[in-house]
């Protein structure tokens, strides 16, 4: 039997993307979601799921809304206003301008506030849209001072999660993007058995918090949609694929 991972990022950006994520989860067959935990949405978004077993990650973020930690302690990644710099900021430099003691305080400050909200440890640990070696630098320090399950950047190709890599595929970028046609391209091909596919999406609905706060909109509506399709589901298991959470990788 083959295995897939399919995870739903973003959990807290907005109350439309939150409306989205929930319906995967409760009428569809996600599993894994990243909670962004510095988001004003976030706890209602975490009462609107239903389910109990579900495996949540903590979605570190650094480049949307406002930071948990005083702003005045992390300049370097914060703006006059105190908002978090935008992920266009990080694309641009040509340098790394995250401080590595800035980012732990805020990473460590986001990490308390997850397990305030869901009474426990991240099932997995990683970081939300922006390429820094500093924030990858601190997600490791972080992980290991609390014995965290680090996944590492997976933009860049394979990573691996605790002994297994991972194969990734996140195409919403994409012109004519089809989140089925991209998980069943990811779920046929040939792994080993230290190897498992995962698919990282952001369903969500869309409100105006979204559309002039992200370039991701109507990938995520398509990703909804087909993480809630009983079709999807039907020809996963015609295919014999087992859909697997973070808990389940060794």
């Amino acid at each position: 039997m083959k295995r897939l991972l399919v995870r739903a990022d973003d959990l807290g950006y907005s109350e439309a993307v939150n409306y989205g994520i929930a319906k995967t989860v409760n009428d569809g067959f996600i599993r894994s979601v990243g909670v962004m935990t510095n988001m004003p949405t976030v706890k209602s978004g975490l009462a609107l799921m239903k389910r109990k077993d579900l495996c949540l990650g903590l979605h570190t973020n650094i480049c949307v809304g406002r930071p948990i930690t005083d702003p005045a302690l992390i300049p370097s990644i914060t703006t006059e206003s105190g908002e978090f710099k935008p992920s266009s900021e990080y694309r641009s430099a040509e340098e790394d301008f995250v401080n590595l003691d800035e980012v732990v305080l805020e990473i460590e400050a986001q990490y308390r506030r997850f397990k305030e909200l869901t009474g426990e440890e991240p099932h997995y640990f990683e970081a939300h849209a922006v390429k820094s070696d500093n924030l990858f630098k601190g997600l490791e320090i972080v992980a290991e001072r609390h014995n965290l399950p680090l996944l590492p950047c997976a933009l860049d190709g394979p990573v691996t999660f605790r002994t297994t890599k991972m194969i990734s595929a996140m195409e919403a970028g994409d012109p004519g993007y089809d989140p089925f046609e991209t998980l069943k391209r990811l779920s046929l091909r040939d792994y080993g058995d230290d190897e498992c596919p995962m698919m990282v999406c952001h369903p969500g609905w869309l409100d105006q918090y979204i559309l002039t706060h992200s370039s991701m909109t109507l990938s995520r509506t398509k990703e909804a949609d087909m993480l809630c399709d009983p079709a999807v589901k039907t020809w996963l298991d015609g295919n014999d694929i087992k859909l697997v959470t973070y808990d389940d990788i060794a």
